[in-house]
């Protein structure tokens, strides 16, 4: 405990990175096992439904009021990050290895450099740019894996495809944090988000629901699905990953998505026996060659700085 009260904001933010990208790891075997037992929009709204009913005692009590521009950015959040985010991940989920997802999540870097230099004016090192170029080539490799290995293979590109679409709006949702969190709180913003997130998948869980007669039997599968959404991937990663991006800039916070590839393999190839083919390990080098290319991605390893 010395260790950690010795840290500073910044140092604390990394462990909080850490951890949030540690579980969003997990999240894409463990969905995607969780997803073979309940629907898809189903487990969307439930997840975001009862996250935003554990946060609601401590929004009453900080008053967190939706009103004015905060309606607009709080919109335009949940649209990026949890409904583009969610839909088109759950999607992939369902087509695609898991083991895929973090991996093409790893292309969210180059596009935050690209966003962070024309929203937010940051102004990246050259050699994080070229680093992030060559780690997008080992992405494009994991995308059309299917088709080099088994010739064409529709549903496989497809969820590779929704794995991008998601990781667009984890970028968007990235970006607009950064505008608003210097006037909202990281629990004023998960809140808000996860209600109207939760509004915007209520009509597709209704159809679902419609269409299963309303019978939901669950097994380990789905239980283990929406408790983990419910408790780690959405209230305590979303709100320690918000509280941490105010202390970082947007290009910064991008690095830690590649915890991500590491946790959903080793999850992945015992619980989904999913394969490690030579293209995913030739795709996965290049995408941390990509780390190695960019300066500080390695000499700036979370790690490294909290040593310092």
């Amino acid at each position: 405990m010395k260790w950690f009260k010795s840290l500073n904001n910044k140092q604390i933010a990394i462990i909080a990175l850490i951890i949030a990208n540690t579980i969003w790891g997990a999240a894409s075997p463990i969905f995607k096992w969780s997803l073979q037992n309940i629907p898809l929009f189903t487990l969307a709204f439930f997840r975001f439904y009862f996250a935003t009913l554990l946060l609601l005692p401590f929004a009453i009590r900080q008053n967190l009021r939706l009103t004015g521009e905060g309606i607009i950015k709080i919109a335009s959040l949940t649209f990026f990050g949890i409904t583009v985010n969610i839909i088109f991940f759950f999607l992939g989920l369902k087509f695609a290895p898991s083991i895929n997802a973090p991996i093409i999540a790893s292309s969210g870097p180059i596009l935050l450099i690209i966003a962070s230099i024309l929203i937010l004016k940051e102004k990246p090192a050259k050699k994080t740019i070229i680093g992030t170029c060559v780690g997008l080539i080992g992405v494009f490799i994991i995308i059309l894996r299917p088709l080099l290995e088994n010739g064409f293979n529709f549903s496989a590109i497809l969820g590779n495809s929704f794995f991008v679409l998601a990781t667009i709006g984890a970028v968007g949702h990235t970006i607009v944090s950064k505008e608003i969190l210097g006037r909202y709180s990281a629990l004023y913003i998960t809140f808000w988000s996860f209600l109207l997130g939760s509004i915007s998948f209520f009509p597709f869980f209704l159809s679902e629901t419609f269409a299963n007669n309303g019978i939901l039997r669950l097994d380990i599968r789905g239980w283990t699905g929406l408790i983990f959404g419910i408790f780690l991937s959405s209230t305590l990663a979303y709100l320690i990953y918000e509280w941490a991006i105010e202390k970082m800039t947007a290009s910064e916070t991008g690095i830690f998505t590649y915890v991500d590839p590491v946790v959903a393999t080793i999850i992945a190839i015992p619980l989904l026996h999913e394969v490690i083919t030579p293209l995913f390990i030739l795709g996965s080098f290049f995408v941390f060659l990509g780390i190695f290319v960019a300066e500080g991605r390695f000499h700036w390893h979370p790690l490294h700085i909290l040593h310092n």
